[in-house]
C-alpha cells in the first residue's frame, strides 16, 4: 500500500500540490471571513433554475473549447474525430489550471494529439493558432468592456485594480500587435527585438541576450509558421473567433448566475460580465496554478458592489468550484480517457499535406 501511494504521488504530484494550495486558499477565505456559516445560511435558499443554468454555462465553455479546436484541426485532418477534440480541449483546460500562468496546457495538448496520430509539428500549429485566436478575441472583448463600462467602474473604489487591469490589457495588446507586425515585417522585427535586447543588456537588465532574442523571435516564428500551415482562410478565423467570443461570454455569466441564484435582481448582467473579464485580466498576473489567491482576491474586489457582505464569500466559494475545481475533476477523467484512445493513421488535407514547419534557421528574416 505504501509503495502504491508513493507511485500515485510521483505520477500526480503536480495535480495534488496544486489542488492542495488552491483548497488551502479557499478554506482560508471561508474561515477568516466566517464564510462557512454564511454559505450554510444561503445554501438552503438557492434558486435551482439558476444553478442549472450555471452548469449549462460551464458545460458550454468546455464544449466550445473542444469545438473551436476541432474546427481548426479538420483543416489539416478532415477525418479527425470530434471526441478527440473534446478530449484535447479538456486536457488543455486541466493542465492550464494545474500550472502557473496556464503554461502547461498547450504542451500537453500537443502531446495528446501526437498520441492520437497527429504529426507533432502540425499539432503544435493547431494549438498555436487556437491560442492566438483566443488571445485576440479576449483582448477585443476586454477592450469593449473597458470602453463601455468605464464610467460605471470609475464610480467604484477600485482604482488600484483598474491600473493592474489596464496594464494587463496593454501587455496583451502589445504582444498581439508584435505578432501581426512580425508576420508582415520579419526582418524589421528582428532588428527591433535585437536592439531592445541589446539595450536591456547594456542596462544590466537582461542576461544572455542572444538566448533571450532567439526565444522571443522563436515564438514569433511559431505563430507565423502555424498560420501558414493551418491556412489563412478568413472564414475559418471568423468562425473560430465567434466560438471563442461565445466561450468567453458563457464563462463570464457564471457570477451572474450565482448572483441570481441567491435571489438578487438589481445588478446589470453586462456590468457583471465586465467585472468577470477584469478578474480574468488581473488573475493573469498571479504566478501560481489557478491564480490561487489572486483569483479570489480580485473577485472579492470587483464583485463586492454586487453581493451583500454576508453572501460575497459564499459566491467566491461557488464560483471557484464551478470554474476551477470542477474543471480539474472532470478534466482528469478526460485525460485518462484520452490516454486510452488508440493511435490511428490520419488522412491529411491534400492542399496542406506537403506543407511542413520550417526550421527557424530556414526562415529568411534574420539579419
Amino acid at each position: 500500500m505504501e509503495f502504491s501511494l508513493k507511485q500515485l504521488f510521483k505520477k500526480n504530484w503536480l495535480a495534488i500540490v496544486t489542488t492542495a494550495i488552491t483548497v488551502a486558499v479557499l478554506v482560508y477565505f471561508l474561515v477568516t471571513t466566517d464564510g462557512i456559516n454564511a454559505f450554510l445560511s444561503v445554501a438552503s435558499d438557492l434558486k435551482v433554475s439558476w444553478i442549472v443554468l450555471m452548469f449549462v454555462a460551464v458545460f458550454a465553455n468546455w464544449a466550445l473549447e473542444g469545438t473551436a479546436l476541432h474546427y481548426i484541426t479538420r483543416r489539416i485532418y478532415p477525418d479527425w474525430p470530434l471526441k478527440n477534440s473534446i478530449v484535447i480541449g479538456m486536457v488543455g483546460l486541466l493542465y492550464g489550471a494545474l500550472t502557473p500562468f496556464s503554461s502547461g496546457g498547450q504542451p500537453m495538448q500537443v502531446y495528446f494529439m501526437k498520441k492520437m496520430g497527429a504529426d507533432p509539428g502540425k499539432a503544435a500549429a493547431v494549438i498555436t493558432v487556437k491560442t492566438m485566436v483566443y488571445q485576440v478575441v479576449m483582448v477585443i472583448f476586454a477592450v469593449v468592456m473597458v470602453v463601455w463600462k468605464l464610467p460605471f467602474f470609475q464610480q467604484q473604489n477600485i482604482s488600484n485594480f483598474w491600473f493592474i487591469t489596464l496594464i494587463g490589457l496593454a501587455a496583451n495588446l502589445l504582444f498581439i500587435s508584435a505578432v501581426f507586425f512580425f508576420s508582415f515585417h520579419q526582418k524589421l522585427t528582428s532588428r527591433i527585438v535585437t536592439a531592445l535586447i541589446n539595450l536591456l543588456h547594456k542596462m544590466h537588465l537582461c542576461k544572455n541576450p542572444e538566448k533571450r532574442k532567439e526565444s522571443i523571435l522563436g515564438a514569433f516564428r511559431m505563430y507565423f509558421e502555424s498560420t501558414r500551415l493551418v491556412g489563412r482562410s478568413v472564414s475559418m478565423y471568423l468562425v473560430v473567433g465567434i466560438m471563442q467570443m461565445a466561450q468567453i461570454f458563457v464563462t463570464c455569466i457564471v457570477p451572474y448566475c450565482i448572483y441570481r441564484s441567491f435571489g438578487f435582481h438589481g445588478a446589470s448582467l453586462m456590468n457583471m460580465v465586465a467585472a468577470q473579464s477584469f478578474v480574468t485580466m488581473v488573475s493573469a498576473f498571479v504566478p501560481l496554478p489557478g491564480a490561487s489567491g489572486g483569483a479570489e482576491g480580485s473577485f472579492y474586489i470587483y464583485f463586492n458592489m454586487f453581493f451583500q457582505k454576508n453572501t460575497l464569500v459564499p459566491a467566491i466559494f461557488i464560483w471557484r468550484i464551478m470554474t476551477y475545481y470542477l474543471t480539474i475533476f472532470v478534466g482528469c477523467f478526460f485525460a485518462v480517457f484520452g490516454k486510452r484512445i488508440p493511435c490511428r493513421t490520419l488522412r491529411e488535407n491534400p492542399k496542406l499535406a506537403k506543407v511542413q514547419l520550417q526550421s527557424p534557421d530556414d526562415i529568411p528574416f534574420s539579419e
